[in-house]
């Protein structure tokens, strides 16, 4: 079902909703789509539809943006994975402004129409951007995009072809790496960050999430309703897409579950328990979140050095306003009254670091069964190794274990990442850094 704007479902009508637009720019564009369109049912569905994605958009600059282009300039063909409503039609249409192009929504029967006879189409378009939203929808166009990518080719056009967008990375990384083999790049987009919105709204974001409509919403109550009514669409509709079909009541209660659990191990054969399902089933769930974009299993530290590792992954919803909607969690006083409150923030830095992170840097902790323990150990291509404990507390101060895990491990930065506004340093070799001076570290975006 297509969810329209609400002025479109009242019947408020498109001036209405062009006004509620944010900025001029997106207005015209929605203006010419309707006014090139003829009056049918399909196409104004697909025109609402284009409105609704754009509705609660481009109030952000997003870091990806350069990375994006510089893939578009050189790739045949780019991926950008990210859940659902995060904005990925609006950076895809953002960086399209300034060249010909055509947008196919695969979840309008009119658009997917269009490509009845998709190499037709496809090669009357040669020479325009071609947006492929949800293309995970329409599978069997890959093989079709490879034989067109090598005529282009052929013909003298190497980038800038195809931008496929999808929801979830497993079937779109295992389908098109298959059949795009050597011809498509491959980029990630999360909910916002604090890179992108700026320190000033970092507790909205702590506490809303980064998913555009949540955080932008009018009160937090507003904010809570629109998460709620997010998860209740990917139980219900998005999942039974995704993979073998399964009870969204059971699917909703191990999120649940590994809600309270944020930041914890993962413990399978318990889970598994409670649930009242075998191991392998809570594994296939698992996987089915972690493909959505949703769940981080973040590995444990492998290298030897002589201790006794854990090597058990930890488990973290990855957008922290999902994380609080999950647990009934409405405002911010409440939020720092819940027991979750410490690993709610440490689950929210990791998130936010990663998002800052270059390309090649890989994420892990690091724990012994003595003690020893590093929340986030960040490696880099040279093989370079930098420490990050993360504290909810105004008077940071590194455990022992975090220590000892450094006098282990010798890394070459080391830092204690708290909600303060100020960087000092702790101790010899050990920074403390409000989590917005942490991600200038690491440079301009990916």
């Amino acid at each position: 079902m297509i969810m329209l704007p609400t002025g479109l479902r009242r019947g408020i009508g498109f001036e209405t909703v062009l006004r509620g637009l944010p900025t001029p720019r997106h207005r015209g564009e929605v203006k010419s789509l309707i006014e090139s369109a003829a009056p049918c049912r399909g196409q104004v569905l697909n025109i609402a539809n284009q409105v609704s994605k754009l509705h609660n958009c481009k109030v952000f600059t997003r870091s990806l943006q350069p990375a994006l282009a510089d893939d578009l300039a050189h790739a045949p063909a780019v991926v950008l994975l990210g859940p659902r409503q995060v904005g990925k039609t609006t950076l895809a249409l953002e960086l399209a402004r300034s060249r010909p192009h055509v947008y196919l929504d695969l979840e309008s029967e009119r658009d997917v129409g269009r490509l009845a006879q998709a190499e037709l189409y496809l090669e009357s378009q040669r020479g325009r951007l071609v947006i492929l939203d949800e293309i995970h929808r329409v599978p069997g166009l890959l093989p079709i995009l490879r034989g067109q990518i090598d005529a282009a080719r052929r013909a003298g056009i190497g980038a800038g072809l195809y931008l496929l967008l999808g929801s979830a990375s497993l079937e779109v990384l295992k389908q098109s790496g298959e059949t795009l083999a050597g011809r498509v790049a491959f980029r990630e987009l999360g909910p916002l960050h604090v890179g992108e919105t700026g320190p000033g709204r970092m507790e909205d974001l702590w506490l809303r999430g980064g998913f555009p409509p949540s955080l932008t919403a009018p009160t937090d109550a507003r904010s809570l309703r629109w998460r709620e009514d997010f998860i209740r669409t990917y139980l219900e509709r998005d999942v039974p897409q995704f993979g073998p079909r399964i009870a969204a009541q059971a699917l909703r209660r191990l999120w649940t579950m590994l809600a309270h659990h944020q930041g914890g191990l993962l413990n399978m054969a318990q889970l598994a328990r409670n649930l009242g399902v075998d191991v392998k089933t809570v594994g296939s769930y698992i996987d089915l979140l972690c493909d959505l974009l949703l769940l981080r299993r973040l590995t444990p530290w492998h290298a030897s050095v002589g201790k006794r590792l854990v090597r058990t992954p930890k488990v973290y919803l990855r957008d922290s306003g999902l994380l609080h909607a999950l647990l009934g969690i409405p405002t911010m006083d409440t939020l720092l009254s819940h027991m979750v409150v410490g690993a709610s923030w440490e689950g929210f830095c990791i998130e936010t670091l990663l998002a800052c992170a270059p390309d090649g840097v890989s994420a892990y902790f690091y724990r012994t069964s003595a003690g020893a323990e590093i929340d986030l150990l960040l490696a880099w291509p040279g093989g370079e190794l930098w420490a990050v404990e993360i504290k909810r507390s105004l008077a940071p101060k590194p455990e022992r274990g975090f220590h000892v895990a450094c006098a282990d491990l010798k890394p070459a930065r080391r830092w204690v990442v708290y909600p303060g506004r100020e960087a000092f340093p702790l101790a010899e070799g050990i920074e403390a850094l409000p989590l917005p001076e942490a991600c200038r570290q690491f440079g301009p975006g990916p």
